[in-house]
Parts: structure tokens; C-alpha cells; sequence
């Protein structure tokens, strides 16, 4: 099994990221990368389009708010990977009320790539997310 993380400071407080990115069908208002997003199943499984027009549906499998983090599992996607289970988590920065860190992290099995370029695949996914959303809270 591979896995990757990524983390990013971001200038906003921690309920300030959370209330932006901690519903589960919240992606399209700060991903760009995923305009759409249509919640099923009562909210726990979100079908996901990118601007190619590829679906992905996500079901969520672990949510705590007061923690501030969410994981979900791909069902369907055009990844090269099966079994991803990744978690989207805000955490506070000691003796920082302004900033917050996020992390996006993710384990999965390679799938016709290589560990490392599942992980550098995912990894990139990560580090574009967390920038554009860098970029959402400095707006």
C-alpha cells in the first residue's frame, strides 16, 4: 500500500477552513478542479465531475467535527489506484489565531503505476487543492 501527504498553512482561523471545506459536498467551492458535486445517498456519497467531464464518487466513511476532518473512499474514479481512503483534516497553529493548517492525506494501492507514481499523482492533487484554497481564503 502507498501513501502520501500534504500540509499548507492557510490565512484563515481553523472554523473559518473548516466552515469552507468541512462539508463533505463543499469541494466546488474551493477545488477548481471540481466544479460539480452532487450529494447522494443522504449526503454520504458525492459524485464528482472534473472539467474533462470524468465522475468520480466518493463515499464518506469517517466525519468529526469537533476535530475537523472527514475520510472518504473512491468508488469509481479514473485513478490508477484501488482501496484510496484519504482524510481532509484543519488543524490549529500554536500561538497562531490567524492561520490554520490543513492537511490532505491519502493510502491507496498502485494500480499499472509504480507506488511512487501514485503517490507524486496524489501528491500533486494535494498540493494544487491546498494552493487553490490558500488562494480562496486570501480572496
Amino acid at each position: 500500500m502507498a501513501s502520501t501527504s500534504v500540509s499548507r498553512v492557510v490565512p484563515a482561523t481553523p472554523q473559518k477552513v473548516w466552515d469552507l471545506i468541512g462539508g463533505f459536498d463543499a469541494l466546488p467551492d474551493w477545488l477548481p478542479y471540481i466544479p460539480q458535486s452532487t450529494a447522494l445517498k443522504g449526503g454520504r456519497v458525492r459524485r464528482l465531475t472534473n472539467p474533462d467531464g470524468d465522475v468520480i464518487i466518493e463515499r464518506l466513511v469517517d466525519f468529526n467535527e469537533t476535530e475537523r476532518r472527514y475520510s472518504y473512499a473512491i468508488l469509481e474514479a479514473p485513478f490508477p489506484v484501488t482501496g484510496y481512503v484519504s482524510t481532509l483534516r484543519v488543524h490549529a497553529v500554536p500561538g497562531r489565531e490567524d492561520v490554520s493548517e490543513v492537511q490532505w492525506s491519502g493510502r491507496f494501492n498502485p494500480d499499472t503505476v509504480t507506488d511512487a507514481e501514485a503517490e507524486e499523482l496524489f501528491a500533486g492533487i494535494y498540493r494544487d487543492g491546498l494552493e487553490a484554497l490558500h488562494q480562496a481564503l486570501s480572496a
